[in-house]
């Protein structure tokens, strides 16, 4: 049964660029559409001249103003009618919807369910949770209202939805509270195997920015709620007064948004060498993560169970060992576990003992060969691509018959 499908991730993020590919090169009519405004890592988001998938964006020309409330939700309410505009305009009989902020989505779920359009919600975040944790924290107080609105939001997309996709077991009891558990599928994320490969540590990339005489921590990706950046200087910090294997120790992040001016202040309060940058080009990826010695993940505990950090998956195609600090009970954190890499509470309480696995990889370059070797082959074992393309293929074809 051949389908048109609008696949809309926000994010952009590879893996679910490679899923729309992969759905194309079954014979469907697929649409990729994201937000070019939101700044992540993107995929690869472009068309070779023999491929018959169509990329479509949202959001183009625009900045989106993440440290004014108002006006970024004017800004996701105008993205939910831009959707909204794509969907009638590509006419897909299935839309796939994930990363997609609340405001944004309540537009286009509003949308879908006028035009009698069936969809399904790939879930990849509990954005109430999120900021109801954060109220009061990073976050003022009156957020706590805000997270009641999100949940409502929420919850009503999700009873609009006719399939739900939620990436973590976690995420099904919220599901059940909001009457939605009976349409829930667990599918968990995955990252391009074919495209994220494990690279040399002496590569090009590594070259250009003079990080081959050093060794590296790296951490690549967004830095948001969710994430404490000073832990990273103070991580760097920590691995340098203990001697870093007595060689030079820098702190690559490569990101982009309001954590730099974090960065860069805590790194020139403790003197700690940093070298921080943009967000990269998609095809020179593989070659990023290959620069470091030891990847980092970050995620606040508040975070807990309900986000899971895609760039763990992305570390673990690329072979190379990896620190987490993280609450022990999220889904990447029981995957580095897996592969004997360190996780610890995101807390400075937690440096001495990360600092000193840190200090024990850059020492010892076989064993952190070989944890690298135990990260890609779980990888391979854990991201086959046909089978997870089957169950959305499986899923998108009830959703369009049911």
């Amino acid at each position: 049964m051949t389908m048109r499908i609008l696949v809309h991730d926000y994010s952009g993020h590879p893996f679910q660029v490679e899923l729309s590919r992969a759905l194309s090169g079954r014979g469907h009519e697929v649409t990729h559409s994201w937000c070019d405004a939101y700044t992540s890592g993107k995929g690869h988001l472009a068309a070779a001249p023999e491929e018959p998938i169509q990329f479509q964006p949202i959001g183009v020309g625009v900045t989106i103003t993440k440290l004014s409330f108002v006006r970024r939700l004017g800004q996701e309410l105008r993205f939910g009618l831009q959707l909204s505009r794509q969907v009638r305009r590509t006419r897909p009989d299935v839309v796939l919807a994930a990363n997609v902020p609340i405001p944004t989505l309540v537009i286009l779920a509003f949308f879908l369910m006028v035009t009698r359009t069936p969809w399904v919600l790939w879930h990849q975040d509990v954005q109430a949770v999120a900021i109801r944790s954060f109220a009061g924290k990073q976050l003022s107080r009156a957020f706590g209202a805000v997270a009641s609105a999100i949940e409502l939001g929420e919850r009503w997309c999700s009873r609009r939805a006719r399939d739900i996709v939620v990436i973590a077991d976690s995420f099904v009891d919220v599901h059940r509270k909001w009457g939605t558990g009976d349409k829930v599928s667990v599918i968990p994320n995955w990252a391009p195997l074919d495209e994220i490969v494990p690279t040399p540590r002496a590569n090009d990339w590594s070259v250009e920015h003079g990080l081959t005489q050093k060794k590296t921590l790296l951490y690549s990706g967004t830095l948001g709620l969710k994430h404490n950046p000073g832990l990273l200087v103070a991580l760097a910090d920590r691995v340098r007064a203990a001697g870093g294997a007595g060689q030079e120790v820098e702190l690559v992040v490569v990101n982009t948004g309001p954590a730099e001016e974090v960065l860069r202040a805590e790194a020139a309060r403790l003197d700690v060498p940093l070298t921080l940058l943009p967000f990269q080009p998609y095809a020179r990826l593989p070659e990023v993560l290959g620069a470091g010695d030891v990847l980092v993940v970050l995620l606040e505990q508040d975070a807990g169970a309900f986000s899971v950090p895609s760039k763990t998956l992305s570390y673990l195609c690329a072979g190379r060992p990896i620190l987490g600090l993280m609450p022990g009970e999220n889904l990447a954190a029981q995957l580095i576990d897996q592969i004997d890499g360190c996780v610890l509470p995101p807390s400075e309480d937690s440096l001495d003992e990360a600092s000193e696995w840190v200090g024990e990889m850059f020492a010892d370059d076989e064993y952190a060969a070989k944890l690298g070797r135990r990260a890609r082959e779980l990888a391979e074992w854990e991201f086959a691509l046909d089978t997870c393309t089957d169950r959305f293929e499986e899923l998108l074809t009830g959703t369009l018959v049911g």
